[in-house]
């Protein structure tokens, strides 16, 4: 009867080596389940300045961003305003992009229905004024620079 334990507990021994055994998924597809759990469509982190750094909380780490380039915009551009007939104050869109190596570049969206602009002195006022930004960090997508366009309405003075 030993005998018969012995072959029993041997056979037992090496079937259950195999039942224990876990397959090591391959590294293809461990990086197309990493993938698949990635929002493609929201970064990591929002751009940022050194005010805002502070902040942990994700949205009002955005929120003080967007505040923070508003204010900047708006006092750069306070000072100058178009000559047109007839004084009125518009809300021109202004396309933000904030690029992976931390350069800015501001484009402005002209509207259709909106005044008529002299749309080359509205792009060179914005060019000459929205220079000598504070450093700005990229938003990062799993730690890596990417780059970011957000639109920020702009109010220019027409006299």
């Amino acid at each position: 009867m030993s005998k018969f334990h012995s072959v029993f507990f041997l056979f037992f021994f090496l079937v259950s080596c195999q039942y224990f055994e876990k397959s090591i998924p391959s590294e293809e597809e461990l990086l197309q389940k990493r993938l698949k759990e990635i929002n493609w469509n929201e970064v990591t982190n929002y751009p940022s300045v050194a005010e805002c750094d502070s902040i942990l909380d994700k949205e009002q780490q955005k929120a003080c961003f967007f505040n923070y380039l508003f204010t900047i915009i708006h006092q750069k551009m306070a000072s100058d305003s178009l000559s047109t007939p007839t004084k009125i104050m518009d809300t021109l869109d202004v396309r933000v992009t904030i690029f992976p190596d931390a350069t800015l570049s501001f484009e402005p969206i002209f509207k259709k229905d909106s005044v008529s602009y002299d749309k080359q002195k509205i792009d060179s006022l914005i060019k000459t004024r929205l220079t000598d930004f504070p450093k700005i960090e990229p938003a990062l997508k799993e730690g890596i620079p990417v780059k970011t366009q957000f639109i920020l309405p702009v109010i220019i003075k027409m006299e």
